[in-house]
This record gives structure tokens, C-alpha cells and sequence, in this order.
């Protein structure tokens, strides 16, 4: 019989390929292939659904085998695990790879789209840019921490502690005044790198049509507006932009039964990274909103009253993403509402 199903569980260095015929039997069972083995026996099969975790390295993969002729599908890791026969006890790379098969079999399944390699490329702009921001906030706070030791307690403010340690820098003692020096040099190399990813953002962004329409929009910037794009793309595979913004995590939770809606806070599921930037945009929507009369600077003060301050930033950032969809599906410039 013909393969037409094949699950792989993605790893390192050895895969597990699980493949099933037409009438759903296991006709292909290989529990350990090497990683350089991997892509000649995917390439000779004949065309048909090739299944991973959507997980590292599951984007290169699905280039790859999509070239050979197979439909790619790549499904996020919680979806696969009710399939797996074995349960939680029995979890090994032979059982992910059945699950995996099993799973993207079902005519509902949701699925990851695959990522290009220049989407990748530009999404692994935002990654190092993070990091340079984590990193930098982490060497402030050592900063601080250190101080304390000494008597020097400074603000969070982070311009406020750079002016303020390098004022003390010659009043610290012996190492004190040479650990204090480092880190503020370290600091300032962070500042620096942080500024250089800044302009390749803005560079990412002036260089692509659908990330000029995104920065249209209310609290969208350069660094939302293409990290929207490396992440969704034209987001075709959302049906509409309250999917999305569910996707982000920024919908309430629903617990309802019998009749009685529940909702709760909002799921925060998602990308954690683009969440954060759509609540700072909507952050500062709500702080320009004072100072003008459109239609969503009037709204957004309104739930602000009505409902609270937080509240009202997690509503902006909902609705941002709502119009990001519909810029990215129809490929419009934005058009402020009369």
C-alpha cells in the first residue's frame, strides 16, 4: 500500500519516522534513523503528507522535504500529545512519531505555517535584539544590587542609574570602584548593540510593503510591524482577527457551562515576545490619546474610564492586532475610520 501519512519526532542527532498507508496501518516503522539518513529516505517516498512537531529546527526540515514534493504539515507540540497511545508514562520518540501521524490525520487539526528562510532570517533579528535587552537589564540590576552594598540605593530608572553609578564610581573602594566601572562599560557596549539591531529593524522595515502598512496603525512601530511579519506573514492562516489576537493570547479565558458564560483574563497563550509589543503599543495609544479626537483615541479613553487603565491597554493591543490581520489579508494601507 501506498504511504500517504509519515509522522516524524524531530531530535538532534537520531528521528523517529512513523508512516501509515491508505487504510491507516503502520507501513513505515523506523524507531532510529540517523540525522544524515533523514532526508534520503523522506526524498524517496513517494509524494505524501509529512508531519513534525512544530519545534527547533522543524522550519528547516519543512523546506526540505517540501522541495521533494510532500505536503509539509508542522502542529504545535500540545496537540500531539492526546494522541500518543502510550500515554504520559510511555512517552519515547517511536510513540511521539505514531502521535504525530495520528494527529495530523484529524480533520480539524490546527496547524503551524511553515516559515521561509527570510522570515527566520529577520526573526532571528528580534531574538538577538531581546537578548541584548535582557541582558542589559540584568547588568543594571547587578548594578544596583552591588550598590546597595554600600550604602547607594538608586531608582529603576535606568538612565537615572547609569548618571548616578558613574557618579560614585570615585567615592567606591578598592574593587568596588573597578567592579562598578566594568559594568558600566558592559553597559554601554549593550546600549550600543541594542542601537545597531534598532537599524537593521528599521531597515527590515523600510525594505518590506506589509510592514510600511503595518506602521499605519495606532502604537505599530518598526519593531512590531516586522516582528508581525517574520511571525504570520500575510496571516492567511487565520480566518479572521479575533483568531489572531486568541492566538496572541490577549482573548479572556472561557470557562462556561450549562448556559452561563464565564469569562476570566485573558490566556496570555502565544508568543510572549509579540504580546509585549502590543501591549506597549497600546500603552502608548492610551498616553497620545488625551491630546486628540479620532475615533480611537475617543475609545480608548472612554474604556479607559469605564474600565480601568490595564484594562484598557489589553483592549488596544487586541484591537491593534485585529487590524494588523485585516492590513496583512488585504494588503491595504490603513485607513483611519471617519
Amino acid at each position: 500500500m501506498t504511504i500517504v501519512h509519515v509522522g516524524i519526532d524531530l531530535a538532534k542527532n537520531v528521528f523517529a519516522v512513523h508512516g501509515v498507508d491508505e487504510a491507516g496501518k503502520p507501513a513505515l516503522v523506523r524507531p532510529s534513523v540517523a540525522r544524515a539518513r533523514l532526508r534520503e529516505l523522506i526524498a524517496g517516498l513517494p509524494p505524501c503528507t509529512v508531519a513534525m512537531e512544530a519545534c527547533s529546527g522543524a522550519h528547516h526540515w519543512a523546506r526540505l522535504f517540501a522541495a521533494h514534493g510532500h505536503t509539509m504539515r508542522l502542529i504545535a507540540p500540545k496537540f500531539v500529545t492526546p494522541y500518543r497511545m502510550s500515554g504520559a508514562r510511555g512517552k519515547t520518540d517511536a510513540a511521539d512519531a505514531a502521535a504525530i501521524c495520528e494527529a495530523v490525520q484529524r480533520p480539524n487539526m490546527r496547524f503551524v505555517p511553515v516559515k521561509s528562510e527570510q522570515q527566520q532570517s529577520q526573526l532571528m533579528v528580534h531574538r538577538a535584539r531581546q537578548g541584548f535587552v535582557q541582558a542589559r537589564t540584568a547588568c543594571i540590576n547587578r548594578i544596583r544590587g552591588l550598590l546597595a552594598e554600600f550604602g547607594h540605593v538608586l531608582p529603576l530608572k535606568a538612565e537615572t542609574v547609569r548618571r548616578q553609578a558613574a557618579g560614585l564610581l570615585e567615592a567606591l573602594p578598592g574593587w568596588a570602584n573597578t567592579v562598578i566601572g566594568d559594568l558600566l562599560s558592559e553597559l554601554h557596549r549593550l546600549d550600543e548593540r541594542i542601537a545597531q539591531y534598532d537599524r537593521h529593524v528599521a531597515q527590515i522595515a523600510r525594505a518590506d510593503e506589509r510592514a510600511r502598512h503595518l506602521m499605519q496603525l495606532p502604537g505599530i512601530g518598526a519593531t512590531t510591524a516586522t516582528a508581525i511579519v517574520a511571525m504570520i506573514g500575510n496571516g492567511h492562516k487565520f480566518k479572521c482577527g479575533r483568531q489572531f489576537a486568541a492566538w496572541l493570547g490577549l482573548t479572556p479565558g472561557q470557562y462556561s457551562s450549562g448556559g452561563k458564560t464565564r469569562l476570566g483574563r485573558i490566556t496570555k497563550a502565544g508568543d510572549g515576545y509579540l504580546r509585549s509589543l502590543l501591549i506597549l503599543g497600546g500603552r502608548s495609544v492610551l498616553a497620545l490619546a488625551k491630546g486628540r479626537s479620532d475615533p480611537i483615541s475617543s475609545w480608548a479613553l472612554a474604556l479607559q474610564e469605564r474600565r480601568g487603565y490595564w484594562k484598557a491597554v489589553v483592549a488596544i493591543a487586541a484591537k491593534n492586532a485585529r487590524l494588523a490581520w485585516a492590513v496583512l489579508r488585504r494588503g491595504e494601507d490603513f485607513k483611519m475610520p471617519a
